[in-house]
């Protein structure tokens, strides 16, 4: 048997198109499926070939309450990545601000906050490149 993993965590945002643009951008994923969603909407799979996040989007009209205070329901998405600085320039090469910078056990790490306010925790647990 494995051990558990998340497979997956599903975001309602804005613009599934933008979002998915920008998680390509950023970390290099790639998009698995987009189409309706079961209830109405929209949704875009956009991941690796073992895990994703699904972005959803409700019909048009349909309030989504997209801006929740943090932690309510979700503080950030945690992303590890072996080169924390090229993320961090793509991040900022796509208009976004890198801030709260740490490096503490057992990585490093920076966040960031996307167009509709959801915070992404991007950390590195990889020796960082001598200078």
């Amino acid at each position: 048997m494995t051990h558990p993993f998340i497979e997956h965590v599903n975001l309602t945002v804005s613009d599934p198109v933008r979002t998915a643009s920008l998680m390509i951008a950023i970390f290099g994923w790639h998009e698995r499926w987009r189409g309706p969603a079961q209830s109405g909407g929209h949704t875009i799979h956009v991941g690796s070939d073992r895990a994703y996040i699904a972005l959803y989007a409700p019909p048009s009209g349909i309030e989504a309450g997209l801006h929740y205070p943090k932690g309510e329901p979700l503080n950030h998405v945690g992303v590890q990545v072996d080169d924390l600085e090229a993320v961090e320039t793509r991040v900022k090469a796509v208009g976004l601000l890198p801030f709260n910078h740490g490096d503490y056990e057992p990585g490093r790490r920076f966040y960031f906050f996307d167009p509709d306010g959801i915070e992404y925790e991007v950390v590195s647990y990889a020796e960082p490149a001598p200078r």
